[in-house]
């Protein structure tokens, strides 16, 4: 009998073991192991920020679910990972040892590179987890009973723009429903070099429909961007020229602010020599497998993948729903076929799709695949993104809760891809 662990129980961690588990039967054992004893659905903090949704819409304990379906659960921090002797050290003392290890756990997320940034020890706040859009919804309720300017963005590093586009619209919206926009100065730092970039060089015409959007919602910008001090209310940031040379100095006025920091591998990951790039990157090759621990596989946020061109500011390149999920498959195919005595042999598809909500449109965007020239190259606004992000929510958690492993990503944006383009 062989014994799966999966560290981390997110979005990539929670499909994985359902998935790992109908895959390799029940002859086989499947442990989960989570800092948290709850899962959240992080594509729906941005509206928690603004008091759209509550915790309680996006959270769920985690243990009835997968115990339902025969899979271990343990509620822990991991110290340390010992990937010669195969064991994971957890903070309450216990030592967990495993046969394959599937590392899921999203990003560390590296405030302290930017001096007084992020919502514990700094001046901005964050919709990476919930508990921080939480506190952005506390910061926000004070902003609006006394409005002024908010400075939104992406920190130089960053690999996930589409929040932090999300949030600038959506807070908009809100504003304007609330009849205190005009109040309210906006502007959008970001390190891309151009509006629309998201990481992946643009898709479609990203570029100027977001600049159109923006300009339109009387959102000033700054790109290839980088924010070099947060102060109470100021925000300081350098704005660069293709060469990467500093052409301007900004100083920002801020009475709110949210700004998606740059990524890293967390901790206990990080330090496991040889596992990881420089920035605690799982390295993984075409199988989703590290290169030199043959029995450690990774999937997500916390997968090294190069940036898809140089930028004169740095910025990674995202790792979208879609391509999480078919990682997540590729793994448990390789895993069923290994038990099996057979070679692993199964890719994920590194292609691109994603929702944005936008308030009250939306817009959807393909690259397929993720680095150019590409097959598909599309990028489509409409009321009905916004909708399509709404059910795809509820269906992901009821997914969860159910204990299916039904790729659907796929399956509803590309179908919807195709409506769109009948028309």
């Amino acid at each position: 009998m062989a014994h799966i662990v999966i560290l981390g129980a997110g979005t990539g961690g929670m499909p994985a073991a359902y998935e790992i588990k109908e895959a390799i039967g029940k002859e086989h054992r499947v442990t989960v192991i989570n800092a948290s004893e709850k899962f959240q659905f992080v594509p729906s903090n941005p509206w928690v920020a603004v008091g759209w949704r509550k915790k309680e819409d996006i959270t769920f304990e985690i243990r009835p679910y997968l115990e339902k379906k025969g899979i271990n659960f343990i509620a822990q921090p991991v110290t340390k990972l010992d990937a010669e002797a195969n064991k994971l050290h957890l903070a309450n003392g216990e030592i967990v040892e495993y046969d394959y290890l599937v590392i899921t756990t999203g990003p560390k997320l590296a405030f302290e590179e930017v001096e007084g940034s992020g919502p514990v020890n700094g001046h901005t706040q964050s919709i990476c987890t919930v508990e921080h859009a939480e506190k952005a919804y506390e910061a926000y309720q004070r902003f609006v009973a006394d409005p002024g300017p908010i400075v939104v963005g992406a920190m130089a590093g960053a690999s996930c723009f589409g929040p932090a586009y999300e949030f600038a619209f959506i807070l908009d919206a809100d504003l304007r429903k609330r009849k205190i926009r005009d109040k309210v100065p906006m502007t959008f730092v970001t390190s891309e070099p151009y509006i629309g970039h998201m990481g992946l060089a643009g898709v479609g015409d990203s570029k100027g429909m977001l600049e159109s959007d923006l300009r339109g919602k009387h959102i000033k910008w700054i790109t290839s961007a980088k924010v070099t001090k947060v102060e109470p209310g100021r925000m300081l940031v350098s704005e660069h020229n293709e060469k990467g040379e500093v052409i301007k100095e900004h100083e920002l006025p801020f009475k709110f602010s949210m700004m998606l920091p740059s990524f890293k591998g967390v901790d206990a990951v990080a330090a496991v020599e040889g596992l990881c790039n420089p920035r605690g990157f799982v390295i993984i090759d075409e199988h989703q497998r590290s290169k030199k621990y043959r029995n450690i596989f990774s999937a997500g946020v916390c997968v090294a993948i190069p940036p898809v061109e140089v930028t004169p500011v740095p910025t990674g390149a995202p790792k979208t729903g879609f391509m999480i999920e078919t990682m997540v498959t590729a793994i448990a195919h390789n895993i069923r076929d290994e038990l099996a005595g057979k070679p692993a042999t199964e890719s994920a598809t590194w292609n691109a799709i994603c929702l944005a909500d936008m308030g009250d449109t939306g817009a959807a965007f393909v690259a397929i695949p993720q680095i150019g020239p590409r097959n598909v190259n599309w990028f489509k606004k409409g009321k009905w993104v916004h909708l399509a992000k709404i059910a795809f929510e509820k269906y992901f958690i009821r997914k969860m809760k159910k204990g299916t492993s039904e790729p659907i990503y796929e399956k509803y944006i590309l179908s919807k891809i195709g409506i769109e383009r009948l028309k």
